[in-house]
C-alpha cells in the first residue's frame, strides 16, 4: 500500500496537565515549540486548543491568533486545525476563533457521554458552527464519537451544510462512549465508504487505545492522529517525552505498513486544501 498517511498531532487538549506529564505544552510559546518538533518528525496537521495561564481551557481568540502566527512561521505548510470542542467554551464561544481562518476546525455533529458529563452538541449549535466554517473557508474535520455522527455528517454533506469531500475522524476509547472495538472500527470504515465514498478518514484512540487505533487505521488505509491530548504515555511504564516522540512512533507504524508519511503538500492535496504560499 503506497497511499501517503497524514499524521495529525493533537498537541495539548483540554485535560492533561503538567503535573501528569511535564511534556504537555501549555503556553503558546510551548505549543509552538512542541508542534515544530512534531512537524519535523512527520506531523502535517496540528490539532490545537489553547490554555489559560492556570492551565484551564481557554477560548481566547487572541491566544489562537498568536498560536496560528507562530505555527505558520515555524511549521511552513502545516495544516492548522483549531478545536471547537465543548471543554474550552460554551455555545458560540466555541467558534470564536473561526474568523482567524485556520485551514481546518474540528466539528462534532452530535452529542454523547464523556467520563463525567454529557458532551452536548445541539443541532442549532452544530448548524451555526458549520455555517461559520463555510463563511470563513474553514474545512471541518468531523469528530465521530458514535455511528450516528457518521450518518449525520453524510446527511449534512448531501444538503450542503458541510460542502465538498468529507474528512471524518473516528474517536474511540473515551470512557462511557465508544470503546476501541475492532468490529465497530471495521463497520465505521464500511459505513463511510458506503455513504461517502469520496471521503477521507482517520482514527484517534484515547489513552492506551492510541497505539491500537494508529495500527488499525494505518493498516486499513486511513490516516492517524496521535499526541499528548489523547495519550500522555509511550507505554504503561513510560511517559511520552514529547509530542514528537508519539509522532515518530506513528511514522514507524506507517513504515511497517509500507505507507509513506504524507508531506504537507501531499496532505493538502488529499484534503483539498490550498497549497501553502
Amino acid at each position: 500500500m503506497s497511499k501517503p498517511c497524514i499524521i495529525c498531532v493533537a498537541i495539548t487538549g483540554s485535560l492533561p496537565r503538567k503535573e501528569h506529564n511535564p511534556a504537555v505544552p501549555v503556553t503558546v510559546s510551548e505549543q509552538i515549540e512542541s508542534t515544530q518538533e512534531a512537524f519535523e518528525a512527520g506531523a502535517t496537521i496540528c490539532h490545537a486548543h489553547v490554555r489559560n495561564d492556570d492551565q484551564t481551557p481557554s477560548s481566547d481568540p487572541e491566544k489562537f491568533a498568536r498560536l496560528k502566527e507562530g505555527l505558520e512561521k515555524h511549521c511552513p505548510g502545516m495544516i492548522i486545525q483549531f478545536s471547537t470542542g465543548g471543554r474550552s467554551g460554551a455555545g458560540k464561544t466555541r467558534g470564536g476563533m473561526l474568523p482567524l481562518k485556520p485551514d481546518m476546525a474540528s466539528l462534532s455533529v452530535g452529542s454523547n457521554n464523556f467520563p463525567t458529563r454529557v458532551y452536548e452538541n445541539p443541532p442549532d449549535l452544530v448548524d451555526w458552527l458549520a455555517g461559520e466554517m463555510r463563511t470563513y473557508g474553514v474545512k471541518p474535520e468531523i469528530e465521530a464519537f458514535d455511528l450516528s455522527h457518521i450518518v449525520q455528517a453524510a446527511a449534512m454533506n448531501r444538503d450542503g451544510r458541510i460542502p465538498g469531500n468529507i474528512y471524518i475522524q473516528f474517536v474511540m476509547g473515551v470512557k462511557n462512549a465508544m470503546p476501541a472495538d475492532k468490529d465497530v472500527f471495521d463497520f465505521y470504515v464500511k459505513t463511510v465508504e458506503r455513504l461517502m465514498p469520496e471521503a477521507e478518514w482517520c482514527a484517534a484512540g484515547i489513552g492506551a487505545s492510541q497505539l491500537t487505533l494508529n495500527e488499525w487505521s494505518i493498516a486499513a488505509g486511513g490516516h492517524a492522529r496521535t499526541g499528548l491530548e489523547d495519550n500522555i504515555r509511550l507505554d504503561k511504564d513510560r511517559l511520552a517525552p514529547s509530542n514528537a516522540a508519539l509522532v515518530k512512533r506513528t511514522a514507524e507504524i506507517c513504515a511497517a505498513n509500507q505507507r509513506p508519511v504524507a508531506t504537507p503538500s501531499q496532505a493538502r492535496d488529499i484534503l483539498g486544501l490550498p497549497q501553502h504560499a
